[in-house]
């Protein structure tokens, strides 16, 4: 089973991980916002994370840290 971890106060929203996400398991945080203002990304089932590194190969800011 695979973990993720991000550093949402650097995420800007830009949605890229979730549109690469194969699982669909990643959405942007409608009820949050981070130390910049923007609406973070997070995974709403960690339990259904393959670990394919998708998420984070397509973040722009490495503010994803995916484990196996």
């Amino acid at each position: 089973m695979a973990k993720l971890t991000f550093k949402t106060d650097n995420c800007k929203g830009c949605g890229l991980c979730v549109d690469a996400c194969p699982k669909g398991i990643l959405q942007i945080a409608t009820d949050k916002i981070n130390k910049k203002g923007h609406h973070p990304a997070e995974c709403t089932d960690m339990d259904a994370c393959i670990g394919c590194a998708s998420c984070y190969m397509m973040c722009p800011d490495c503010i994803i840290k995916v484990e196996r």
